[in-house]
């Protein structure tokens, strides 16, 4: 039988400086920032592919250039999503010509992305892709409801090009597009798809991953049932919460992880 024992004092707390909390880098030269964005683009083309986002040659991820402001960096034609790495991206101008690289561009698909980057000097990135769920909500011309703490991200943050007329090959639809964007980080494309843009390549990805899911819980929801919206007040406080670019980067960070340990020929 054993007597009572006296109380032991617990470890005291580690000065949460000493914790490993990522930020967005500083960088010290407009080449690491370069290097940087590009293995960010690869990165992402890659989770986007993991996803099934890539339809045929349809889909793109741009980034703005650190150097040439009116220069971007865009997935080459016709290279699956999965293999991409940083040497296979293609840096293009403002008309979607090449300038670096070894590839074609989809003139189609960077004609939207050029006239949203000229639009938004604040976005460094630009996505869209053909999703399955976004497409479904792009067809029934309608937004996301804030249902979920996740979707008042988007509570008042989205919008809907309310038209469609075909495949956008000139710069005035890719202007009504960016203008139907405004100040917003996220667009329905109605019967086509979502976009999504963002003060970073993390931060443009991680909203068209967390829009993609957003879309197919409200689906799943109203096909289950009557979905219950949050209230106003509350969804605009969780937005100021959640919806800024650089909770978007933080949530981004473990995908980064997993796709860049997992996959790290996609630097090469």
């Amino acid at each position: 039988m054993h007597g009572p024992t006296s109380p032991t004092t617990p470890p005291a707390p580690l000065p949460t400086d000493r914790l490993a909390f990522a930020m967005p880098p500083i960088h010290e030269s407009v080449e690491d920032e370069r290097r940087y964005r590009k293995e960010r683009l690869a990165g992402a083309l890659r989770i986007f592919g993991r996803h099934g986002f890539e339809d045929g040659v349809s889909g793109h991820i741009t980034a703005r250039d650190p150097e040439y402001g009116d220069c971007f960096w865009v997935n080459p034609f016709g290279v699956p999503f999965k293999h991409v790495t940083v040497s296979d991206l293609v840096l293009v101008n403002a008309d979607g010509q090449v300038v670096e690289g070894r590839y074609h561009v989809n003139q189609a698909a960077f004609t939207v992305h050029a006239q949203v980057h000229a639009a938004r000097p604040d976005v460094v990135a630009v996505a869209h892709c053909h999703s399955v769920h976004g497409r479904a909500l792009a067809a029934l011309g309608e937004l996301i409801d804030p249902i979920t703490q996740e979707s008042c991200a988007f509570y008042e943050d989205i919008a809907l090009y309310d038209a469609y007329t075909g495949v956008a090959v000139d710069a005035e639809e890719g202007r009504r597009i960016a203008a139907a964007l405004g100040s917003r980080k996220a667009l329905v494309l109605r019967n086509h798809g979502p976009l999504t843009v963002g003060d970073s390549v993390d931060a443009a990805a991680w909203w068209f991953l967390s829009m993609e899911r957003s879309i197919q819980v409200q689906l799943t929801a109203r096909a289950a049932g009557r979905p219950v919206l949050i209230e106003h007040k509350a969804a605009v406080a969780t937005r100021e919460q959640l919806g800024g670019d650089l909770v978007a980067w933080i949530n981004y960070q473990p995908l980064w992880q997993d796709i860049s340990r997992g996959e790290p020929d996609l630097l090469s």
